[in-house]
């Protein structure tokens, strides 16, 4: 079983404290053996972790950042929103973070769900049924932009006069999509994914979310076993360790390959946890699957 480190709570505070809070957490994520570190695509804090006025930083800026921090751990946010940045344009930034890290990104994507911050910052805010059809659009438009085509794109939603993209990524970026809606979102990770990760964290719904996404893998003439599986886990691991590793346990029954967990909000020292986590788990981790 491999480990994703999610941080989400930029903790308040001096500003001046953010960037070596960030650097130091994602670092040690790197040492102790971490596949990926993961951020999430907001710009007000998350209502269920903390307050909207807290400190939250922009995504891409701050993968940038950790680009330049650290070696050879995978970035990614989990999950960009795609309401956020026009298709082609995320289709740049992405190939950007991929160039500066050598090789080391990851597109996570899903349709977006947090109206506050849209309405306060004057995004648009679709119904959830264009928000899925511009999902779509933007996975073929950045498939396309890293694909050898620069010719038009057009679409409903999006119309590209060219979809040139240079450099290409050093690799193209494994797709990520979050989420599982049974009709919409396992349908488009049958189609377009390289990983898949799931919102849902109970063993039993995770069985019956995988059952769904063979499905939907069958009917596009895919493999499922093709589908890197990864789950959102964020219950304290160290309130009882052994029932955490149990259900680590059972993840690796279902063929889950990575858990993405993260310091729990209101953490004051993020890079401890993930030390902690490293000297406590890891060994026993890496034992599952």
């Amino acid at each position: 079983m491999e480990l994703g480190i999610h941080f989400i709570d930029f903790l308040p505070g001096d500003p001046a404290n953010l960037a070596p809070t960030l650097a130091a957490t994602a670092k040690t994520a790197e040492d102790i053996g971490a596949t990926m570190f993961t951020l999430a695509d907001h710009f007000f804090q998350m209502e269920g972790v903390g307050q909207a006025q807290d400190p939250f930083l922009e995504g891409y800026t701050s993968l940038g950042f950790l680009a330049g921090q650290t070696t050879s751990i995978t970035l990614a946010l989990l999950v960009t929103g795609v309401t956020y940045r026009h298709p082609g344009v995320l289709a740049k930034t992405v190939t950007t973070l991929d160039v500066l890290s050598q090789g080391r990104s990851t597109f996570g994507i899903g349709a977006a769900w947090y109206e506050r911050e849209h309405v306060a910052l004057g995004v648009p805010y679709p119904p959830v049924s264009e928000r899925f059809e511009m999902l779509e659009e933007t996975l073929q438009i950045c498939r396309q932009m890293w694909g050898d085509d620069d010719g038009p794109f057009n679409g409903k939603h999006f119309q590209l006069a060219e979809t040139i993209c240079e450099p290409k990524p050093i690799r193209r970026p494994p797709i990520l999509i979050g989420g599982g809606g049974e009709k919409k979102t396992l349908r488009m990770v049958a189609q377009y994914a390289d990983v898949w990760n799931s919102t849902d964290s109970e063993p039993d719904v995770l069985k019956h979310k995988i059952e769904v996404l063979a499905r939907h893998c069958e009917n596009v003439g895919r493999d499922v076993a093709e589908i890197r599986k990864t789950v959102g886990l964020f219950a304290d691991p160290f309130d009882d360790v052994d029932g955490y590793l149990k259900t680590l346990e059972c993840y690796a029954e279902l063929g889950i390959e990575m858990i993405n967990t993260g310091p729990v909000p209101g953490t004051p020292d993020p890079a401890g946890f993930v030390q902690r986590f490293g000297d406590e788990l890891m060994p026993r981790l890496s034992g599952i699957g």
